[in-house]
């Protein structure tokens, strides 16, 4: 069987709603298989309590289809690829007309706002996405954009800018707190290509609901639209396959989200300027875990569970993947080792730091039938033990230079981007590159993320015997700070978990 074929195959049937009556029925054998490994894997108490959490559902309910009507806006400071920087409020009427805002800064705190975006149109909801389960795919159609500049540079340089890509639409100098077109349907013109400007994002929602520490008058919802292609240069033409970090509904919101409620009250004349707040330091400390059943384009979900040992620069990684968007059941699972680099400020993406991290060891477990049956058809001894995989049974594919079946290839190197935050609650928050729209690696510098994935959240600042993590221990004590806490946590790497329908690497 090709290799291609093989993938996608693997892609169909665990996509498929029922897949075949074994994805039910050995539901049960799988997730003990699940338990078990967590059991191996996780020594830290509070780490796979809060992991089983999530794949137990975390009181998760998602709308189907999704009802939009209402204000929804940013929790914080959001980067997208370039990088940007900005927050976002946008408001769905009851008659399918949208109004969003889109305010854009010059630096990564969202305090310094550059200009404005607002964007009407209409919405239409279609049907459940048949490339992301969970999701629901609409259409869009602009009716109207205008732009507002906050400062004088920023009115003139764009003025100039416009006005050599789209003559007679722009007319003259700009000036700041001001409306101008650049898009009109009335007019027939459209100047927002130059700003690689798209509203695709439209094209794919998902609308989530939870009460938050089992409390009935603390509702949150969220709304999740199309994440946004690494290129800039690509997203007239991207159709997503993801999600971006998530609106809040400005009524059903965390109580302590302050950038919620900022934002809320602001317009395109006023715009949202989010408290000031210091870049923490990137250490490479303790466990972190995922805080939500994650998307990876195309179709695969996943949760992740990250070892840092800071004594010898090692790393662990667990990937646990699933084939249904709310991490219920288990596909395959993979367990990483290697190294990692110190970091190093990034000059292109304000308050990144960069690491590079080589992966050197893997072992996989195959959780249902259908993966199994797809390691077990490839020729060779290029994925563990020809023909040898069984379900629940974990199998070091380190000797095989990793799993051709699985797109993954050793000894591995990835330029990577981090950066870390504090929640409302106090609780750090580590930020990793997002993976390429492509399918690719950044398996070199110039490949590396200028925007960030979900965030992980810190689930112990101990860490574990680091014995068989890595080669080499050079005797240096944890790095710690005058008040006994780690400086800071650490960046995780995503390896492996958009390998699997991108092929080789």
């Amino acid at each position: 069987m090709a290799l291609s074929s093989a993938l996608l195959l693997l892609a169909v049937l665990g996509w498929a709603e029922g897949g075949s009556s074994l994805h039910y029925l050995d539901g049960r054998s799988r997730r003990l298989a699940l338990e078990k490994t967590f059991n191996r894997s996780l020594k830290d108490g509070q780490c796979p309590h809060m992991l089983k959490h999530l794949h137990n559902g975390a009181r998760i309910s998602v709308q189907m289809p999704p009802s939009v009507e209402g204000h929804w806006v940013s929790t914080s400071c959001e980067v997208r690829p370039g990088p940007e920087f900005l927050t976002r409020s946008y408001s769905f009427n009851s008659n399918n007309t949208f109004r969003a805002h889109q305010f854009y800064y010059e630096d990564n705190h969202c305090t310094k706002p550059t200009y404005t975006l607002v964007v009407r149109g209409r919405l239409r909801l279609r049907q459940a996405s048949w490339i992301i389960r969970g999701g629901t795919e609409a259409e869009y159609h602009l009716h109207r954009v205008q732009m507002v500049c906050h400062t004088a540079t920023v009115a003139r340089e764009l003025s100039q800018r416009l006005n050599h890509s789209c003559r007679g639409a722009v007319k003259g100098p700009w000036d700041p707190s001001v409306a101008y077109e650049l898009w009109s349907e009335d007019a027939g013109y459209d100047c927002s290509r130059e700003l690689n400007f798209a509203m695709h994002e439209m094209q794919l929602l998902r609308v989530e609901k939870q009460y938050l520490h089992h409390d009935l008058d603390h509702l949150v919802e969220e709304l999740f639209l199309g994440d946004i292609h690494t290129q800039p240069s690509q997203r007239l033409y991207y159709k997503p396959s993801s999600y971006q970090t998530a609106l809040q509904n400005a009524k059903n919101h965390e109580h302590g989200c302050i950038a919620c409620r900022i934002i809320y009250r602001s317009d395109e004349f006023h715009p949202p300027i989010l408290p000031p707040r210091a870049d923490l330091t990137v250490g490479l400390y303790g466990q972190w875990v995922s805080q939500r059943c994650e998307v990876r384009p195309e179709v695969l979900f996943l949760t992740r569970h990250f070892i840092f040992h800071d004594n010898n620069h090692t790393w662990e990684g667990h990937y646990y993947h699933f084939s249904d968007p709310v991490c219920k059941h288990p596909t395959f699972t993979i367990y990483a080792r290697g190294r990692y680099s110190r970091g190093l400020h990034s000059t292109r993406v304000m308050g990144g730091t960069e690491f590079v991290f080589k992966v050197n060891h893997m072992r996989v477990t195959p959780m249902d039938f259908t993966t199994t049956s797809l390691l077990n058809v490839f020729n060779g001894n290029e994925c563990g033990v020809q023909g040898s995989w069984q379900v629940g049974v974990e199998q070091d594919v380190t000797l095989t230079d990793g799993c051709v079946a699985l797109g993954i290839r050793l000894p591995h190197t990835e330029y990577e981007l981090f950066r870390m935050e504090q929640d409302a609650r106090g609780r750090y928050l580590l930020y990793n590159g997002q993976r390429p729209s492509d399918g690719s690696s950044p398996d070199r510098p110039e490949r590396r993320a200028t925007s960030y994935q979900m965030p992980l959240k810190q689930c112990s600042a101990s860490q574990p015997d680091s014995s068989g993590a890595g080669d080499v221990d050079d005797g240096r004590q944890p790095r710690r700070n005058g008040c006994g806490r780690p400086h800071a946590a650490v960046p995780l790497l995503a390896f492996g978990t958009t390998l699997l329908l991108s092929g080789q690497r």
